[in-house]
């Protein structure tokens, strides 16, 4: 079978007739041979091609060389059959998102009022006397009025056209930032092939007609091909078909294989036929529109577009029928395929989008979102509506009523003014309120969390995931390459009847038991796995693919012996039957064939699972001992439960000779997979990964419990949760076996019943021998569980197909970027990239920071709300005039939107965000302590304000700059308001990036040079409109005497800060949170006021509590001191009456221990737990840090004296009266914390 390497001079020639030529067969030809299936397949190519050979010939290609890979030659094929790309749609110009942005309902009222506002500056009425219109309307020189009439009406629109660009601006950056997103993720999509007789990874997009692609278990196809050679090899078409049943493929029955289904199990050889648009995924995109743009000349354009309306139509009709079968049958996958992702997920997104809304709730930020938003808007409306009612009644009272102005027809024109200039005050003052930066700050803040967690190894595939990462209360987390570090070796084995604790020499193994033993590890693992020389010299051998099977080809190079010869002896088409690995078996199996016609089978598996279907095992001697119930069970006591114990994987090898008489059917395995012959027990080491340990403390730490979940045996899986820091000595958490698992949770129907579920979840910690079915039926349990108040939040890690349906199912899915299969990474919503645990603590850190970074936002936009609208309102009540102009007023909004969204929505995450609980679904957005900080600035800032514009002019010495009529020049009253007031949000900027009641505001600033820069920015564009903005702006330069009073002013709300700090917020009981999850109207008043108190993180309430506990500390001090010197006096024991030293409260035994149990508490749930997802009411134990080692302000007056019923019963009243603080949350201590110390110590 040539290879296209003899092509030579022809290629100054490139007509289709041509190449389809050079090819003997037309893209016509395959693409009508792919819409065949079975026996018509079949038929179609015995009939033109003789077999799949006779097509591998006709493609000039080579079923066991490949292509030759020669550039010229693949640029042939991709004229000839196409590229493996569909042509992704064409992203929105920056002209459609600037019309998108104008469809805003209060721009547009702006916009219209600015006109309306223009033209009537331009009338002037011919005959109208402007002093009988009224006093405000006639004291301005007519002269000066009709050139600057126009000016305000031009600026407002000017800035529409300002606000209208930035926000069309952003979004152009967040689609641009999508689509490297989605190229990120193609270029991530990597496919094995054979070019010039070596396997080599190329990207999807690389794939050409004629490639020979190599398919394994969890593929996702990207081309279509037909079967050259298939292991028990069957596909899930469902994404095609609708048919939920997996198709069984083999060479001689069904050898059609299609893009975008997925390899389920085996796994085998195609030759490609094709790709890009001609492949049956890109025929369907095709119908749907996908690349309606694409086409050559105009002619045949609109045709096509008919044609292709009238499929579309034909095509939707009948995805509908399918989707409704396919519900009917299972809810498969109808993600994108990996041809060259661009469009798939472009064109799937709209249905993805719905599939994920059916999946899972709307994102928790999304939701309080939503009707925080909704709320504001309502009020702002409500002021801007007030604002224009009271400027027109008195502007009516003053002229008609107060003046005594009679009505005339010339003057319609002059009120007309006033009441455009009304109108546009009220809807200037609609625009502050409205925060539509909400959005906006969202999306950035994600979009910056996404960008920067690609850094972290986090690749994120849905946006929402980042966010409800924060809030994660549960990981379930894969042992093997997520846990370890993936890189298996072989370190003790059993064989020949003996016990060796680390490899044995060659020597020591009997010839023949040897010789099985590599033969079997040569041909029983899959071919693509090798071990290849390190990449830099002295540095570890390379493994490529599976990782166990590596550790079993290292084992044979250990013995001296070369695997690679052995399989150049049975190449992979010599096998005569492989059983691959999947996650029901545990085992794989290959049959090879003898050449007296008898067949000897090699079998490789978990090793308590394998040795109950061996019935001999090979001894010392090399002769097969028969193996019995009792010998299993001391091999179990005496071999696999040490190795386990040692953290070791247990691998056993067997094998099994049939005579060419008795030929088995070889598709009934469980009667093939028994009597096998056991030559050895193997212990594969692999390593907990060094981080790990300490990923896993901070997940405790920060509340998060995590689980392991894995297919390993359960003394492994225990061992290695020890050494992770799942479980501690004396924990009273359980490890279960699937099975046992199984038994818990089903009642005596077999159904599985959430009771059960709720009884076991909250303690467990490791499920071990699980399947795929288990884990999601734990996650699914979790997440529908209601034993605790909140509902839980669960991640999940997964790396093979069979892990898809939990990581669906779960709240945000880690796929393994490494070793996941295409199936895991499609139904995830994060990949991985480097496989390792502690990258999903950075997950959860970003999570978390993104919600903090708009509630930042939220603070900051609220004080400007909160003081825009009242001063707006104030003024145009009391001046007849808003002080700040509608362009000043969108200046601010401006700077307040979408400047502010910048600034505090990319601020980087810190270790602290991983000291306290996660938030929760119920938490408010703005908590008592942001409404604290809220008013108490917008306090100030109005005191500031209102200050100036009464009895500014008198204090600063200038001009009044209140009651001007329509027109008038601006003023440096005015000016020095509105400077201030931009000053003072400025500052409060600084102010905003702490939520909490911190005191050191510029904590970390320099480490966000985005900040700094905007606000910088801000700051000199300030300047330059004041000092040069004139008329448009309402402004006049000020001198360095007012610049400085202005920015002393905005300076004090830093200074202010400090003081709103140092309030505690418990005394502020009258203040009300903002922004609450969907579910928070279900919550019972009382229950609501008793939750909020312990959610609340108030240094200041910390500050307060710390001294009191320094001064009951030393007044204890004290008081121990004299007890030991009367102990001595009395000659007693020194240490009677004191506390046990255990007791003491240390702040590191509570932080390293937080869900040890107390055996004298409430039995029903450990303490974690209890904790983990009561977000309303988390214990805090990790939120509140204190140095002095304690989480209460004790004033107890003598605690050793209490003695232990009195103490319990007196817990409701102490509390009450505020001696136990609240934090404790009502759950019982935990050692190492004063309240702890004292029962114990009692």
């Amino acid at each position: 079978m040539a290879n296209s390497s003899f092509r030579g001079p022809k290629h100054g020639r490139r007509g289709s007739a041509y190449l389809e030529a050079e090819f003997s067969c037309s893209l016509q030809e395959l693409r009508s041979l792919m819409e065949l299936r079975g026996d018509d397949a079949q038929d179609r190519i015995r009939q033109n091609y003789q077999d799949v050979n006779g097509l591998c010939t006709r493609l000039r290609t080579s079923a066991l060389e490949g292509l030759d890979g020669s550039w010229e030659d693949l640029e042939l094929r991709r004229q000839a059959f196409g590229p493996n790309v569909i042509p992704p749609k064409k992203p929105k110009t920056f002209v459609q998102l600037v019309w998108e942005a104008l469809q805003d309902v209060t721009l547009i009222i702006l916009e219209v009022a600015a006109v309306i506002s223009l033209g009537l500056s331009f009338y002037r009425p011919p005959h109208a006397d402007r002093d009988s219109c009224g006093s405000a309307a006639g004291s301005v020189g007519d002269e000066g009025e009709a050139e600057t009439g126009w000016i305000e009406g031009a600026a407002i629109l000017l800035s529409v056209v300002c606000v209208v660009l930035v926000t069309a601006f952003n979004d152009w950056s967040k689609e641009k930032q999508f689509r490297g997103l989605q190229n990120r993720i193609e270029q991530e999509q990597k496919f094995s092939v054979l070019r010039a007789g070596q396997m080599t990874h190329i990207k999807v997009s690389d794939i050409v007609v004629g490639d020979i692609a190599h398919v394994k278990y969890g593929d996702l196809l990207p081309a279509d091909g037909i079967l050259i050679q298939g292991n028990d090899l069957k596909i899930d078409e469902s994404s095609l078909t609708g048919e939920s049943d997996h198709v069984k493929k083999s060479t001689d029955k069904d050898p059609m294989l299609l893009s975008g289904t997925h390899v389920m199990e085996g796994s085998g050889k195609m030759v490609v036929t094709a790709v890009g648009v001609n492949s049956q995924t890109g025929i369907i995109f095709a119908l749907l529109g996908a690349n309606d743009d694409g086409g050559d000349g105009d002619d045949d354009k609109t045709e096509r577009k008919k044609r292709r309306k009238e499929e579309r139509k034909k095509r939707e009709k009948k995805d509908k029928r399918s989707k409704k079968d396919e519900k009917g049958k299972k809810g498969k996958n109808k993600d994108g395929v990996p041809v060259e992702m661009e469009p798939l997920n472009e064109d799937a997104e709209p249905e993805k989008k719905k599939n994920n809304l059916r999946k899972k709730e709307k994102s928790v930020l999304q939701g309080k979102l939503t009707k925080l938003a909704v709320q504001i808007g309502k009020a702002g409306l409500f002021m801007s509506t007030l604002t224009v009612i009271i400027l027109i009644v008195r502007f009516l009272l003053d002229t008609f009523w107060i003046q005594g102005i009679p009505w005339t027809s010339e003057c319609v024109p002059v009120y007309m003014k006033f009441l455009v200039k009304f109108f546009i005050i009220g809807v200037t003052v609609l625009v502050v309120a409205v925060p539509e930066g909400l959005p906006l700050a969202v999306t950035i803040s994600l979009a910056y969390s996404v960008k920067k967690m690609m850094k972290d190894n986090n690749l994120v595939r849905h946006l929402d995931a980042c966010e409800t990462m924060g809030n994660a209360t549960a990981i379930c987390s894969d042992k093997t390459g997520t846990l370890t570090m993936n890189r298996m070796t072989v370190v003790q084995a059993y064989v020949a009847g003996c016990y060796h604790k680390k490899v044995p020499e060659p020597s020591l193994v009997p010839a023949k038991i040897l010789d099985l033993l590599v033969l079997g590890i040569g041909v029983n693992c899959a071919y693509t796995t090798k071990i290849m020389p390190p990449d830099k010299e002295g540095g570890l051998p390379r493994q490529v693919g599976n990782k166990t099977e590596c550790a079993l080809l290292g084992l044979s190079l250990d013995l001296k012996r070369d695997y690679q010869s052995i399989r150049n002896e049975f190449p992979e088409e010599k096998l005569f039957k492989v059983y691959t690995f999947n996650s029901v078996r545990k085992s794989m199996s290959t049959v090879l064939k003898n050449h007296d016609g008898s067949y000897r089978m090699f079998s490789k598996g978990a090793s308590e699972i394998l040795l109950r279907k061996c019935c001999k095992i090979l001894m010392e001697n090399g002769v097969a001992k028969a193996f019995k119930p009792r010998d299993r069970e001391k091999l179990m006591k005496t071999v696999i439960e040490p190795m386990a114990s040692e953290g070791l994987r247990t691998i056993c090898l067997a094998y099994r000779d049939f005579t060419s008489a008795d030929q088995p059917d070889w598709d009934d395995e469980a009667d093939i997979l028994t009597g096998l012959t056991c030559i050895a027990v193997v212990g594969i080491e692999d390593p907990v990964r060094p981080e790990v340990p300490e990923a896993i403390r901070k997940c405790q730490r920060a509340g998060i419990t995590v689980r392991m979940v894995t297919g390993d045996n359960i003394n492994t899986a225990r061992a290695i949760a020890s050494k992770c820091g799942i479980l501690h000595p004396g924990d009273d958490f359980l490890c279960l076996e699937g099975k046992e698992f199984n038994r818990r949770i089903r009642n005596q129907l077999g159904e599985i019943e959430q009771e059960r579920i709720d009884k076991i979840w909250p303690k467990l910690r490791v499920l071990a021998r699980s399947s795929p079915t288990d884990k999601h039926t734990l996650v699914k349990g979790i997440i529908d569980s209601a034993v605790l108040e909140q509902r839980q939040v669960v991640a999940v890690t997964g790396d093979g197909t069979n892990d898809g349906p939990a990581l669906k199912k779960a709240d945000v899915g880690f796929a393994m970027g490494i070793a996941g299969t295409d199936v895991a990474k499609e139904a995830s919503d994060i990949i991985l990239t480097d496989d390792n645990f502690s990258s999903i603590v950075k997950a959860v850190m970003w999570g978390r920071n993104v919600y903090d970074s708009i509630s930042k936002f939220l603070q900051f936009q609220l004080t400007v709300n909160v003081v825009a609208v009242i001063v707006a309102f104030t003024g145009a009540c009391v001046t007849q005039d808003s002080p700040l102009k509608a362009v000043q007023m969108l200046w601010v909004n401006l700077i307040m939107d979408t400047f502010a969204s910048l600034a505090l929505a990319t601020e980087p995450p810190t270790e602290a965000l991983l000291l306290r609980s996660p938030y929760g679904r119920s938490k408010p957005l703005v908590s008592r302590t942001m409404m604290k900080n809220i008013l108490g600035h917008a306090v100030y800032q109005l005191t500031v304000i209102f200050t100036l514009l009464f009895v500014g002019e008198i204090l600063l010495d200038m001009d009044c700059g209140r009651n001007a009529p329509l027109h008038a020049p601006p003023s440096e009253h005015y000016t020095m308001v509105f400077n201030t007031f931009v000053l003072m949000q400025l500052f409060n900027e600084l102010n905003a990036r702490k939520i909490h009641g911190e005191r050191n505001v510029f904590d970390g600033v320099l480490d966000n040079p985005i900040f700094c820069s905007i606000v910088l920015g801000t700051f000199l564009i300030q300047v330059l409109i004041v000092q040069f903005g004139g008329k448009p702006f309402s402004c006049v330069s000020l001198s360095i005497e007012q610049w400085l009073w202005c920015i002393f002013l905005g300076f004090g709300s830093l200074l202010w800060g400090q003081l709103v700090s140092s309030i505690p917020t418990r005394w502020l009981k009258f203040l009300k949170t903002a922004g609450h999850g969907t579910k928070q109207e279900e919550i019972p008043e009382e229950e609501l006021e008793e939750m909020k108190d312990p959610d609340e993180i108030d240094h200041a309430e910390m500050e307060l509590r710390r001294g009191q506990v320094l001064w009951c500390r030393g007044l204890q001090r004290i008081q121990t001191q004299i007890r030991v010197v009367n102990a001595f006096r009395d000659s007693v024991s020194p240490y009677e009456n004191l506390e046990t030293p255990e007791s003491r409260s240390s702040i590191h035994n509570f932080m390293t221990h937080p869900e040890f149990r107390i055996d004298d508490s409430e039995p029903q749930i450990p303490l974690i737990d209890e904790m983990e997802g009561e977000d309303d009411a988390p214990t805090k134990r990790n939120s509140v840090v204190l140095p002095n080692n304690t989480l209460i302000a004790t004033s107890l007056p003598e605690r050793s004296q209490l003695p232990p019923p009195l103490l319990k019963d007196q817990a409701p009243q102490a509390r009450a009266a505020g001696l136990i603080s609240a934090n404790s949350g009502g759950l019982p201590p935990c050692p190492g914390s004063p309240l702890h110390s004292l029962e114990t110590s009692l």
